[in-house]
């Protein structure tokens, strides 16, 4: 006997790959900004691609919230 499979299971696994993904991310982040110091070019695009990823993994939480205890998303 199988269990019911349903296009959400996929939609939460791969909302929470890709908030781990961006979490994963912003943990080397602050290594980055030291290699690039002195390089200002490079550091202002690693703090932008820092800030993007925190943005993402925030943005994948709240519709993780909102499928989980909703039924669903829109």
């Amino acid at each position: 006997m199988g269990s019911a499979h349903t296009p959400a299971d996929d939609l939460v696994y791969d909302l929470v790959s890709i908030q781990f993904h961006a979490l994963k991310g912003a943990q080397v982040y602050d290594q980055y900004l030291k290699d690039a110091q002195g390089h200002a070019e490079a550091e202002e695009f690693i703090a932008q691609v820092k800030e993007e990823d925190a943005r993402r993994a925030q943005r994948c939480h709240e519709l993780l919230g909102e499928l989980t205890k909703g039924g669903g998303i829109g």
